[in-house]
């Protein structure tokens, strides 16, 4: 089932817009897409912070990472 909305566009949001149709998709096509688009790097935004959070809480982990830190601050060349 669809649902039709209203909105208003800046001018900002009109050449995006005008961008995205230009490959091709219809002004109602444009719109949707981009709205999946900007919910997707939402929603991966928010996975990927929580993979972090995890990591961060992992003791192994950050411990793996220190000395990983330690072996790369080593080999780095002096000046």
């Amino acid at each position: 089932m669809s649902h039709a909305i209203s909105v208003r566009l800046d001018a900002e949001a009109l050449r995006a817009l005008n961008a995205l149709q230009t490959t091709g998709l219809s002004r109602s096509e444009a719109i949707r897409s981009a709205l999946v688009a900007a919910a997707a790097r939402l929603w991966d935004k928010q996975a990927l912070a929580a993979e972090v959070a995890t990591l961060e809480a992992d003791a192994r982990d950050r411990s793996e990472m220190a000395l990983v830190a330690e072996l790369m601050e080593s080999l780095r060349a002096t000046r």
